[in-house]
């Protein structure tokens, strides 16, 4: 009597909405597990959003803050790498819906699809206020503010020129403190010996914040240092006065309107429609409210990071949606599929807090570890080190050191160039 060969089970299917920190992370925390790994992503790289603003004022290139997908995952032959929208989710039928009608059937779901602007009921802003969450924000955002000045060089009507070389930021978290003190080093700085008709030391950075003081998440002290370093590099600070009009000639703030034709909006984000599509509750930005273990509830095989969700930390406040705790999350998740596999659980997420850092210009940064606190140079090269130590690749380490080290000691940007337009666009 024979008998017929054992067949190996299939492997556990894996879906992963999201190639940012949490689900990239994720998805090499389950290498070596008995998975089949599908990763989808409406983008074909993996962006470092913590210098995307570095991008958008011409410090850095694309290049050298974004990875293509498939080149970081060429060694997982498990994962299925695909460029693709999600539309939706049928967790009843366990199924993955795509804008193209496609569907992707999973045993565990992984959703990690961030964040998008929030304009607090005011999406008519956009088109005149972008935000920073892509490349193609990024490149937009450079083209405007480069634009300005080319155009401010050819006009001879002074109020229409001061308009154009006025640049106002909304919102004065680590974003938007980091854009004001980059934009105004690129105008007074940077860009001073290059045009003829104008002064570019003239131009202003206005720094917009509804609540009483920048860097709210900051300690008092560092937020207040953050501050007069702002106004130290020329930034006009406003504080508690909220917008109320974002337009094409400038905006609208307490009983003042501003005339200026560069926008840029920093002030609030919405998380993507993860929770509509799961028919679950959410907070007021629209993040998922997820159980313990990070999984959805009524949902226990479907897990939620990042951005996407909102999570009691040890003292009792909402986790940051910072890079480190969507990696923490992503890894934790990642963890617990694998231990579900053999048969066992794990602790509830706990997350660490590993500090916040912002930068504000050259030589200027601030450091919260909590306990520790720094500021200045010292905070500068701890900063400039942290993320050069967390790119991916040493070409990419080496190429932001070299970008880096010629801005620092000729104050040049060597990525001004003004794509996907012409002389006669601004935006």
């Amino acid at each position: 009597m024979t008998t017929e060969p054992t067949r190996p089970a299939k492997p556990h299917r894996v879906v992963i909405v999201g190639a940012g920190f949490g689900g990239l992370e994720a998805t090499f925390g389950l290498a070596g597990a008995p998975v089949a790994i599908t990763l989808v992503d409406r983008r074909n790289h993996h962006l470092f959003q913590p210098l995307l603003y570095q991008v958008a004022t011409a410090s850095l290139a694309t290049s050298e803050i974004a990875w293509p997908i498939r080149y970081l995952l060429r060694d997982r032959p498990e994962v299925t790498t695909l460029f693709a929208t999600v539309s939706g989710v049928d967790a009843q039928a366990k199924r993955v819906l795509l804008d193209d009608g496609d569907a992707i059937p999973y045993d565990t779901l992984v959703l990690a699809t961030g964040a998008r602007h929030a304009y607090f009921g005011h999406d008519e802003w956009e088109p005149f206020a972008p935000g920073l969450k892509t490349l193609e924000d990024a490149t937009t955002l450079r083209r405007r503010i480069l634009v300005a000045f080319e155009r401010a060089e050819r006009e001879t009507d002074p109020e229409r020129r001061a308009a154009l070389l006025t640049f106002v930021i909304v919102g004065a978290g680590p974003t938007g403190v980091e854009l004001a003190g980059t934009i105004a080093e690129l105008a007074h700085d940077t860009l001073a010996p290059d045009f003829r008709n104008i002064d570019t030391h003239k131009a202003r950075v206005v720094l917009i914040e509804a609540g009483p003081r920048v860097l709210a998440g900051f300690a008092d002290d560092l937020s207040a240092y953050a501050q007069r370093s702002l106004q130290s590099l020329g930034v006009e600070v406003v504080l508690g006065k909220a917008v109320t009009e974002c337009s094409a000639d400038g905006v609208v703030y307490g009983s003042e309107r501003l005339q200026a034709k560069t926008l840029i909006w920093a002030a609030g984000v919405r998380a993507s429609p993860a929770a509509e599509w799961l028919s679950v509750a959410a907070d007021r930005a629209g993040r998922l409210q997820v159980e313990p273990d990070l999984s959805v509830p009524g949902h226990p095989d479907i897990f939620a990071v990042g951005d996407t969700v909102v999570i009691a930390g040890p003292d009792g406040k909402p986790v940051p949606g910072i890079a480190p705790a969507a990696k923490q999350q992503g890894r934790y998740v990642a963890d617990l599929i694998k231990a579900r596999l053999r048969g066992g659980t794990c602790p509830p997420f706990r997350y660490k807090h590993a500090g916040s850092l912002a930068q504000i210009g050259k030589r200027k940064a601030v450091i919260d570890f909590g306990t520790l606190k720094l500021r200045g140079a010292i905070a500068w090269w701890i900063w400039g080190i942290a993320h050069i130590y967390f790119l991916i690749g040493l070409r990419n380490r080496l190429s932001v050191s070299l970008s880096w080290l010629w801005v620092y000691m000729r104050d040049q940007r060597a990525a001004r160039l003004i794509t996907q337009g012409s002389s006669k666009v601004v935006s």
